[in-house]
């Protein structure tokens, strides 16, 4: 893909860095440290969306003219609540045993930010879980990265291989960026 404009990614996941490369997009990684809180009264797809056009606007003022800034938030919900990173390692035990035998939905919001303009997007996935046994759960907190995944999961990992049992959606929204939506807006 030929692009006109320098590509800043402004995120510091490896699976994004990652799809971006896979996708044969260059671009370079620069984060800015932003709270990922929200008004309490959104839900689903407006979450990630809020926490997508947060993170640029940490760093609009710094793009150039020839520069596109494309920041990304993932959220998982379930049971009419939503599951971000957790905080720690019991917290993601609560999580993982709250999602186990449950089919629950995984939003990707993505944000695509000049220095004058923003273009967002978000894409739904549904992910269905076979039960865990909470020995299974301990397995997967201790041997994984668990801390920096919206549901303490990653569907690239142990817990995506052994655990989910259908996905209707795109797998690489799961992951955390919806790449044909990306391309799409690119």
């Amino acid at each position: 893909m030929q692009l006109s404009k320098k590509i800043i990614l402004g995120s510091g996941s490896p699976r994004r860095k990652s799809l971006m490369e896979q996708m044969g997009i260059p671009c370079v990684v620069r984060v800015m440290e932003t709270d990922e809180v929200f008004p309490s009264d959104l839900e689903r797809e407006e979450i990630p969306e809020f926490l997508a056009k947060q993170k640029a606007a940490a760093q609009q003022h710094l793009l150039k003219e020839d520069e596109l800034l494309i920041t990304a938030d993932t959220i998982v919900w379930c049971n009419n609540r939503v599951y971000n990173k957790p905080s720690d390692a019991k917290e993601a035990f609560h999580m993982l045993s709250e999602l186990s035998g449950q089919t629950h939905e995984v939003y990707t919001a993505i944000a695509l930010t000049s220095h004058t303009q923003q273009w967002t997007a978000c894409d739904r996935t549904e992910v269905s879980f076979r039960s865990m046994q909470p020995d299974e759960i301990q397995y997967y907190i201790k041997h994984y990265s668990p801390l920096d995944k919206a549901g303490a999961y990653g569907a690239q990992d142990w817990l995506g291989l052994t655990v989910i049992t259908a996905l209707r959606g795109s797998y690489f929204t799961v992951m955390g960026l919806p790449t044909h939506l990306l391309y799409q807006l690119l």
